[in-house]
């Protein structure tokens, strides 16, 4: 049997691919047997360790790549990386660290929380991605409620965005609150994106009580933060956001016609 086969059957595939490469720099730097070994096994250990971050990025269903490194922290000069340093190791899941990111869009919400969430996973955990009206609308329709649980529940992180953007029917809390409960009785963390204060999420899910439970359950080993200022995405534009509240702006003057210009 050749080492080739043997390297096959062992799952040796990486030591496979560079033995070739190796071994004639390994003779002319005169390598010992242990130094050659040492270095063909760290070689395996690397490309696994990037196969499995790869596998588990696949897994996590993030909208887009985005990572602590790439945020820019010059914009918001109200928010430091210093900040986040706790929710970036180990004990983000040993000390079940959940978070709520609270602001407007364009605040880089989403970017840290997928940046937490990958940083997770470089650190050996797995992780998952969901807006909230996919979690809800998923698990209100679902026939075993249990079996559709389990891909909210079965992640070391869970990321839950857009919290409150828009709105939600009947049994919203329900379903919600059996997320929260079941992952803060397993020590897992939550991370949360949303552009409603705490005070509104009852009204935002119709269910004050509940809203108070989830809340609760966060915070309990977690953090909130509230992001403000301009939005990232119209940086260097100068546009007024300042918009008159929906009813001002669908009121008609009385014996006028409500006339847009265009």
């Amino acid at each position: 049997m050749t080492l080739d086969i043997m390297l096959k059957r062992l799952g040796l595939s990486t030591v496979q691919r560079v033995l070739p490469e190796l071994t004639p720099i390994a003779e002319k730097e005169a390598w010992s047997y242990t130094q050659f070994l040492e270095r063909l096994v760290s070689e395996e250990i690397a490309q696994r360790a990037e196969n499995r971050i790869a596998n588990q990025v696949a897994k996590a269903k993030f909208p887009f790549q985005a990572t602590i490194e790439t945020f820019d922290f010059t914009f918001k000069s109200d928010l430091k990386r210093q900040m986040l340093g706790r929710f970036l190791g180990p004990e983000l899941v040993s000390e079940h660290r959940s978070l709520i990111l609270e602001g407007p869009p364009g605040t880089g919400k989403t970017h840290l929380c997928v940046s937490i969430a990958y940083k997770a996973i470089q650190n050996g955990f797995t992780a998952r991605f969901t807006t909230a009206t996919a979690l809800i609308n998923d698990l209100r329709v679902a026939h075993d409620l249990n079996l559709a649980l389990k891909p909210y529940l079965q992640p070391n992180v869970l990321v839950i965005d857009e919290m409150g953007y828009l709105g939600y029917g009947p049994g919203a809390a329900d379903v919600l609150f059996q997320v929260v409960d079941q992952r803060y009785l397993k020590g897992k963390p939550i991370l949360f994106t949303t552009n409603k204060p705490l005070k509104h999420w009852g009204r935002v899910l119709h269910d004050e009580e509940l809203a108070r439970a989830i809340i609760d359950r966060t915070l309990h080993h977690g953090e909130y933060m509230k992001l403000t200022g301009a939005s990232y995405r119209l940086k260097g534009r100068k546009i007024d956001l300042d918009l008159p509240a929906i009813s001002e702006r669908a009121t008609v003057p009385k014996g006028g016609d409500d006339k847009s210009e265009n």
